[in-house]
């Protein structure tokens, strides 16, 4: 069966050196943002949400629940490349730092998760995912810049490179695609650009209608965890 995934990066953050990256939260900004999500005609057919177990995920993940009143589960795997080896790096440590990740995807920069390896995380995810997801309709992914170009990058059947990078440094684009098949049906758009729902997203919709009702009505907002 295909599904349309809505894969979407989480929007700003508070930057804490002190503390670690997976923890750092959304900022009110990146709250507010994420909730034009909200006003996206396709918004209100989308079946089921995932995202990383990163803070910052999970805040964008819980905004979407409790408007939508749909559980979110929250998948490690979705999480960002791993940088644990260097911690917080000061801005124009950061982007030598992924400029050499993206252009060397075989090496581990500075003790970095190669970014071959990354990608074959965050496809593996994305495809159990979408083989076990509820219902019949969209998926939205909420996760992370860095993973989230690597996906686009082999959904484009195109080499890793930085060029697939969404927009700006604040984060907050989406990038929408058919799978099993893995077809791109747009790439970057920011989240605050009303789109309008297209036309495989409305049978989708009806089609996961049918399949509600025979499921469990009695879902509720929260958050589940799946390894």
């Amino acid at each position: 069966m295909s599904r349309t995934v809505y894969f979407v990066t989480h929007p700003d953050v508070v930057i804490d050196p002190a503390t670690p990256v997976p923890q750092w939260p959304l900022s009110a900004r990146g709250r507010s943002r994420m909730q034009c999500l909200l006003s996206q005609d396709w918004i209100s057919h989308v079946a089921a949400i995932y995202c990383s177990t990163e803070q910052k995920a999970m805040d964008g993940a819980a905004l979407l629940s409790a408007a939508l009143d749909l559980p979110f589960t929250s998948v490690a795997a979705l999480g960002e490349n791993d940088r644990s080896a260097t911690g917080y790096l000061p801005k124009a440590e950061f982007e030598a730092t992924a400029d050499a990740f993206f252009a060397r995807p075989h090496e581990s920069i500075r003790g970095w998760e190669r970014a071959i390896d990354a990608q074959a995380r965050i496809r593996g995810a994305v495809e159990h995912i979408v083989s076990t997801a509820f219902g019949a309709g969209p998926i939205v992914i909420v996760s992370h810049g860095g993973v989230g170009t690597l996906l686009l990058c082999h959904v484009k059947g195109v080499p890793i490179s930085r060029t697939e990078e969404q927009p700006g440094t604040t984060g907050g684009h989406y990038f929408r695609f058919h799978m099993p098949a893995g077809t791109l049906v747009h790439g970057w758009k920011p989240i605050e650009e009303l789109a309008h729902e297209p036309a495989g997203d409305r049978e989708e919709a009806q089609a996961d209608t049918e399949y509600g009702k025979k499921a469990d009505q009695g879902r509720r907002p929260g958050c589940s965890d799946a390894v």
